[in-house]
């Protein structure tokens, strides 16, 4: 459910008042990205909420327990609004207006898992930009509780695998900022510019490939760039295989759980703005609990 879900979305243009690319991450718009994200996840669980009673989510066929959980977790994304607000004071931004795809209690479920998890993924990949020890702990302590949400989504709600493999996935700002976008109308004018790069959509013809089966992918290349490689993210691990003249590529072997996947036009790491052709979409190859989801090769 969750990846035809999310996977609709990344069919989507890049939004009208999405922020303009800013400049070279630090970490003050870096906090400021974070507060970004923050404010989305924050309207996300708060319009749902208003408009799904536990009535809702029991008619879903959730137990009791499913909403209450939601309930708390809007509690920690308005905490973390807080938080970022008073460390920025006059200098964070204002939330922008959104909008998002679920229609009842089950597509909120689903589309949940993936907020949670580009919010989770952009914090780690951010945190090497925060140089005061204090502010990078804060940091951490909400990633931490991010990643821990994921988890329940995944598997208590889901019923799917409650991690994707021996380390987390870490996201760049513009990488994680091309998912986000997605559901972002527009924002104040008067808000920071983001330390981001917008780039073209990326759809791809299946959210659940498997390994070896050749997947077509549909996106635009307004720059012209080398659109040669279509990259897997998984963990700290970044794995590319060709593009060909027709758009499309050969899924890799060993992937597992959430990956995500961006045209690049060369096989340098780690991934930089400038080789990304694409923004990111996203894959799910679940595994059961019987399965390694160790690559011992």
């Amino acid at each position: 459910m969750f990846t035809k879900t999310f996977a609709a979305l990344i069919a989507a243009a890049v939004v009208l008042g999405a922020p303009t690319p800013g400049p070279a991450p630090d970490q003050t718009n870096i906090l400021q990205f974070a507060l970004s994200l923050e404010h989305l996840e924050s309207a996300f669980y708060s319009g749902a909420l208003a408009q799904y009673d536990a009535q809702a989510f029991a008619d879903a066929g959730f137990p009791d327990w499913v909403r209450g959980r939601y309930e708390q977790i809007m509690l920690h994304e308005q905490t973390h609004v807080a938080t970022l607000q008073k460390a920025l004071g006059d200098q964070a931004p204002q939330p922008c207006q959104y909008t998002f795809p679920y229609t009842d209690p089950r597509s909120f479920v689903a589309t949940s898992f993936a907020i949670e998890g580009v919010g989770a993924a952009a914090y780690l990949g951010a945190a090497q930009f925060i140089d005061d020890k204090a502010t990078l702990g804060v940091a951490a302590s909400i990633l931490t509780i991010e990643e821990r949400q994921v988890a329940w989504m995944s598997s208590a709600v889901l019923k799917q695998q409650p991690w994707d493999g021996p380390f987390e996935t870490p996201l760049t700002p513009t990488g994680a900022y091309s998912l986000a976008a997605q559901f972002i109308t527009s924002c104040p004018s008067s808000n920071p510019p983001l330390p981001v790069t917008l780039l073209p959509a990326l759809s791809i013809s299946t959210s659940t490939p498997w390994p070896g089966s050749t997947i077509q992918l549909t996106f635009d290349n307004p720059s012209g760039a080398d659109a040669g490689y279509l990259m897997w993210l998984s963990g700290l691990e970044a794995v590319f295989t060709s593009i060909d003249g027709n758009k499309q590529a050969t899924v890799p072997d060993n992937l597992q759980g959430t990956v995500y996947v961006g045209v690049v036009s060369s096989e340098q790491t780690p991934v930089d703005d400038a080789s990304m052709v694409t923004g990111l979409a996203i894959v799910q190859m679940p595994f059961d609990s019987m399965a390694s989801d160790v690559d011992n090769e």
